[in-house]
């Protein structure tokens, strides 16, 4: 399959893991002038924006939103029916290449489509609910929020954090090291978004993660 991808070039190498070298890709920025020409010669598009304004040339193409941060039902309100199948999944960095491609549909009717265009590009899914944060996003996010109230409280270091959750979870990394991967300003709309659609305590931002967001920091690891 011929993939295209718009604003992918962050998880570049990520994309290529998970789908591998049986596909062509293409990655284009979102002013780049040739953009729906490009999409016109795509078997399958993904668009990494956060609000994306991508819209078919041709029904036939399914086309994968990046809807951690918002839903499809938010995405596509107020606007005319897409043409083609669409679906939400998860384009955060380090949460990409896993084994399910964890996916959300706009149409139930869609489900067919998305089982065929899984296939032919070698991924195993799993369908979730069309919410803000999906599921894996939301729960790795949540985790790294309440490990910046332990380090702004002072209970404990980044370093003694990370340790401790790597041995006490089996986790790949730290939630530090897992912010810092990911990206702490995406951590931080992810969690902001969640807690404007639920307004539930447990995804009210940490100041701290705040605060690094807000000046473009990172968590020292050393």
């Amino acid at each position: 399959m011929h993939l295209f991808i718009v604003e992918g070039g962050h998880v570049e190498e990520e994309l290529r893991r998970k789908f591998g070298p049986a596909h062509t890709y293409d990655f284009c920025p979102a002013a780049a002038p040739d953009l729906l020409t490009r999409l016109g010669a795509a078997d399958v598009a993904f668009d990494l924006r956060d609000w994306p304004e991508l819209h078919y040339e041709q029904p036939r193409q399914p086309l994968f939103y990046n809807t951690v941060a918002h839903s499809l039902t938010q995405l596509f309100q107020g606007e005319a029916p897409p043409l083609g199948p669409v679906f939400g999944f998860c384009g955060l960095p380090t949460l990409i290449d896993r084994r399910l491609l964890e996916v959300a549909l706009l149409r139930p009717d869609d489900a067919e489509m998305l089982a065929e265009v899984c296939a032919a590009l070698g991924s195993d899914y799993r369908v979730v609910q069309d919410r803000v944060g999906l599921v894996t996003p939301r729960v790795i996010c949540m985790i790294i929020n309440e490990a910046c109230f332990t380090l702004q409280e002072g209970t404990a270091s980044v370093k003694d954090i990370d340790l401790g959750m790597k041995l006490g979870t089996n986790y790949p990394q730290g939630p530090f090291a897992w912010a810092n991967a990911i990206g702490i300003s995406r951590v931080y709309e992810v969690l902001e978004s969640l807690y404007l659609d639920t307004h539930e305590e447990r995804y009210k931002v940490c100041p701290l993660l705040k605060t690094m967001h807000l000046r473009g920091e990172t968590f020292d690891l050393s």
